[in-house]
């Protein structure tokens, strides 16, 4: 493994799955929930433009793809690929992207539930292309750092 890999490995260990272990699915579901309303609040009050599309737009493919990796977790084969696949077309209206994140983290939350009930093996990961393998909680609390960080960051 490259020393760069490993560095980004030590990152995800350190960025993701340490503050992910001190969360139980119900503090990540709430976590992604309050998430949800301050996404769309921001975008809403951020308005309608090319770089707001774009980065609503980055949100829902890496929430889709992310969505992708933990049904790994429910018996679903892993797919190496990247998120762009899981974008909406670019031509999607800013309203209509608003509505599919909202759908998209709604599908999120129904994951996250369901992971909860659902036995997994505590050994078991699901690769993340940079950040290497991480556990449900780990994946989970991705989708809502990445999502709120990224809509801080650039729906202004």
């Amino acid at each position: 493994m490259r020393l760069v890999d490993r560095a980004l490995h030590m990152g995800g260990k350190l960025f993701i799955e340490m503050p992910a272990a001190r969360k139980n699915f119900t503090d990540l579901q709430q976590d992604l929930e309050h998430g949800r309303n301050a996404i769309l609040e921001r975008a809403t009050k951020a308005g309608d433009n090319d770089y707001h599309r774009k980065v609503l737009n980055h949100i829902i493919g890496i929430e889709r793809w992310g969505q992708s990796r933990l049904k790994v977790f429910l018996g679903e084969a892993f797919i190496h690929d990247e998120y762009d696949g899981y974008c909406p077309p670019k031509e999607t209206s800013y309203t209509d992207l608003q509505r599919q994140f909202d759908e998209t983290r709604q599908a999120t939350l129904h994951l996250a539930v369901e992971l909860a009930t659902t036995p997994v093996d505590p050994s078991l990961r699901s690769m993340h292309n940079m950040f290497g393998p991480l556990t449900p909680r780990g994946w989970l609390y991705y989708l809502y750092f990445h999502a709120n960080a990224e809509s801080m960051r650039r729906l202004r």
